[in-house]
């Protein structure tokens, strides 16, 4: 029998490309929980809904790659 292959997980890239400052304190705490601290700083995390959700949000903040591995 074949082997299955098991589905790769996809990765999103994400960059902090504006400062929260002037921005509500939800916006300030979403980008401190998705762990970003400075500008330009970038952290990978595993795509979720709840993740896809924290992006929403901050979208005017942050910069989103998908990478699959």
């Amino acid at each position: 029998m074949p082997k299955k292959q098991e589905p790769k997980e996809k990765i999103v890239r994400v960059t902090l490309v504006r400062s929260a400052i002037g921005f509500s304190k939800r916006h300030k705490e979403t980008v401190r929980a998705l762990g970003l601290r400075r500008l330009h700083q970038t952290v990978e995390h595993v795509d979720c809904p709840s993740l896809r959700g924290m992006l929403y949000m901050v979208s005017r903040l942050v910069d989103v790659e998908e990478i699959t591995k």
